[in-house]
């Protein structure tokens, strides 16, 4: 039945076709396919850097007009005030030295995010190895190594994305769910593409924007065209 619905969906889209931000979110809720859960619609940005020099990593974070969607789930390193702080801001778990300890004796990793106080830093280190990898590492340039606690839970748990550019120059972003609609997902695409424009690296050469494609969880994707967000962005 899944197969049936896929290629009905597929039916839709023009493969040849590169539609403006407009049309392709209007299209975008007429391809989905489960009617049992609520699809993940995520964007896909090719662009013209090589990841492998750090003077062409692109990586952010940006806060969703609409939210994501999702139950984000926030744990925070930090001591005295700033604990309670982010115990108020609704942080998931707040704690040092027994935090690491839980993930490296239990191997817990029920979370999203990770923030962190500069301070505690050096104690979060220790797990460098196994949050790393999952891309749970606190970092300052997507600011989940700050002082201002309450703001970033907040922030985390009400619908920040946080980005960063694959090994071929590729930005996965998570921009909301189908039942949305297509005008909050449009309003939300917009916001992601502005940010990561204005985050061209000096150095990058030719073309930055190369494609830009969306999808559900389990669509086929829609290729937006480029030129059309350039110019908008170009005209700002």
């Amino acid at each position: 039945m899944a197969g049936k619905k896929y290629k009905a969906a597929a039916a839709k889209v023009d493969r040849e076709k590169k539609y403006t931000v407009a049309d392709a979110f209007a299209l975008l809720p007429q391809l989905k396919i489960s009617e049992k859960f609520d699809e993940t619609v995520d964007l896909a940005i090719r662009l013209g850097v090589d990841p492998k020099h750090a003077d062409q990593m692109v990586r952010g974070a940006v806060n969703l007009p609409h939210g994501t969607g999702k139950t984000v789930r926030v744990i925070v390193f930090a001591k005295g005030d700033k604990a309670k702080e982010a115990q108020d801001a609704g942080a998931d778990a707040v704690g040092s030295d027994d935090l690491v300890e839980k993930i490296q004796k239990e191997n817990w990793f029920e979370f999203d995010s990770v923030v962190a106080t500069p301070d505690m830093m050096g104690t979060v280190g220790k797990l460098g190895r196994v949050l790393g990898p999952r891309g749970l590492m606190p970092n300052p340039k997507v600011g989940t190594v700050t002082f201002d606690i309450s703001r970033t839970v907040k922030e985390l748990k009400g619908g920040r994305v946080e980005f960063k550019a694959e090994k071929a120059g590729v930005v996965h972003a998570r921009i909301g769910k189908m039942s949305f609609g297509g005008d909050k997902l449009r309003e939300n695409a917009w916001a992601l593409l502005e940010l990561i424009y204005k985050l061209k690296p000096s150095t990058a050469k030719g073309t930055y924007l190369r494609s830009i494609a969306v999808s559900s969880t389990m669509s086929p994707s829609v290729k937006i065209d480029v030129n059309e967000v350039v110019a908008k962005f170009v005209e700002a």
